[in-house]
């Protein structure tokens, strides 16, 4: 009968189970260093990439968008040249109607119209079509034949002073100056 406590294994000498041992423990050490610098480098390269991936982004964004920007720039030049044109044109337009309209207390009366003005002390009427050198106007009821720059002075009661003038007229209407004052005490 055998014994069997013994071991299969052959037995080996102390100084190599020593080495063994040891060996063992450097490959242990080996690969867990390997590792560490294996996640380190592994854990650089990854974060580089994942802060690299937003710039390059950023990039290409900026790469599309300049096109258009430039584009929108043009269009703003364009638009502001026009704006330019257009504010010219609107003081020139202002400039020719204030020509054309009447000044204040300046009031355009057509044929057989009439039109209280001054603060409502003076009628004025338009009788009839304009002539070729004449109009026939009413102040407060009487009639008075008149021409360009004509001008009546008149009180249409003794506390206020009035003056008419006739600053033109044409075929349809005439443009009549009224204005009334206090007078002085």
């Amino acid at each position: 009968m055998t014994d069997s406590t013994q071991s299969a294994r052959p037995v080996q000498p102390p100084f190599f189970a020593r080495v063994r041992a040891l060996g063992g423990r450097l490959l242990v050490i080996s690969v867990s260093v390997l590792l560490l610098v294996g996640g380190a480098i592994g854990g650089y390269l990854i974060g580089r990439d994942m802060a690299m991936r937003p710039l390059a982004d950023a990039t290409e964004l900026i790469g599309r968008l300049q096109p258009e920007n430039q584009r929108l720039k043009q269009q703003t030049l364009g638009q502001a040249t026009t704006i330019a044109t257009l504010q010219g044109q609107v003081v020139t337009l202002r400039t020719t109607l204030n020509g054309l309209l009447p000044s204040e207390n300046t009031y355009n009366v057509n044929a057989n119209q009439s039109l209280i003005v001054a603060g409502g002390h003076l009628t004025i009427g338009l009788i009839g079509p304009p002539s070729n050198r004449a109009i026939t106007i009413s102040i407060n009821g009487k009639q008075y034949s008149a021409g360009a720059g004509d001008v009546f002075n008149l009180t249409p009661d003794p506390a206020t002073s009035c003056e008419v003038r006739v600053q033109s007229f044409d075929m349809f209407s005439a443009a009549i100056n009224a204005v009334c004052s206090a007078k002085p005490q």
